[in-house]
């Protein structure tokens, strides 16, 4: 009984870092959707300048 007590809390850790890396991926998407503009403009303006 032991051992399946520590599987069990094994793959609820698993679970909690796969859904911690899924809430950095949507922040990061998120980020990148909200900034493009600004990283647009930038790139553009380096563009120009080389």
């Amino acid at each position: 009984m032991d051992t399946l007590r520590k599987r069990s809390e094994a793959g609820q850790g698993l679970a909690e870092y796969a859904l911690i890396l899924a809430l950095i991926a949507i922040a990061a998407v998120l980020a990148l959707l909200f900034l493009s503009g600004a990283i647009t403009s930038i790139l553009s303006l380096i563009g120009k300048k080389l």
